[in-house]
């Protein structure tokens, strides 16, 4: 593609605003704006209904002919590799748009939905990790309960492998989440230590959802209080938990088992 525009330059204001999107929680939420990066993430995007405002390419590295964007501009290869999280993402980048998460807008794709919930999830590659099962096992939304950490930070891009993108997210506190559930008439079932009912004993034939805390701290109470059913992973080992995702998924598929999928 013939470029009108090239930026060869580190300290180009577009290069400055690129890395202070990238780095910095604040100014996403500030402008609106996040940062992706490669073709799939990017594509997977567009797929969701993001827009996408500005696409930087690297000529030496690839032509952005295949994708879309209000503005196109040519960068050198210095200058993408300043920009770039990662080196393996065929040398595009682009600026998009982020989207509203509230509980009001958020519809389900069946009558019968299952969720995920997840209540304070602070390291983005748990929360990506969370976003692939939820992909692969087809869930209905993923709602995250006072998140600790930005849905749109490139780690959660990354290990969500842009899954961010077309998974449903709803993101609201603890509190505004339990309400949602009871008003949709949605089973609440708390993965907890105490007072718990083996996961392949539970009925996730129903309306339901799954939640899950933190690795260190397991659930507030306020869950625990709500919770329809505690359901438990059997630990047969000296610890008495696993990665948050792990759990996650293991919970889910035997959802999805039982509701036939």
């Amino acid at each position: 593609m013939d470029s009108q525009k090239i930026i060869t330059s580190l300290q180009n204001p577009l290069v400055k605003k690129v890395l202070q999107l990238k780095e910095k929680s604040r100014e996403r939420k500030k402008t609106g704006l996040f940062i992706i990066e490669g073709f799939r993430e990017i594509k997977l995007a567009q797929k969701g209904g993001y827009i996408i405002e500005t696409l930087l390419y690297c000529e030496d590295i690839n032509s952005s002919s295949e994708i879309k964007a209000h503005e196109q501009i040519a960068i050198s290869q210095a200058v993408y590799e300043k920009l770039a999280y990662r080196q393996t993402t065929e040398g595009v980048l682009a600026i998009a748009k982020s989207k509203s998460h509230g509980l009001d807008s958020l519809k389900f794709k069946t009558e019968n939905p299952l969720i995920l919930v997840a209540e304070a999830p602070e390291k983005p590659g748990n929360i990506g990790a969370l976003l692939r099962t939820v992909d692969a096992a087809n869930l209905d939304a993923v709602l995250i309960a006072n998140p600790k950490s930005d849905l749109y930070n490139p780690n959660v891009i990354r290990s969500s492998v842009g899954c961010v993108f077309t998974t449903k997210v709803g993101i609201s506190t603890t509190e505004e989440i339990i309400s949602f559930l009871k008003q949709q008439g949605i089973s609440i079932n708390c993965a907890a230590l105490t007072a718990s009912k083996n996961y392949i004993e539970t009925d996730f034939t129903q309306p339901t959802a799954i939640v899950v805390g933190t690795e260190a701290t397991g659930l507030s109470d306020k869950w625990l209080a709500n919770s329809d059913q505690n359901i438990i992973i059997p630990m047969q080992g000296e610890i008495d938990s696993m990665n948050v995702s792990v759990s996650a998924a293991i919970l889910i598929f035997e959802a999805k088992r039982q509701r036939g999928f």
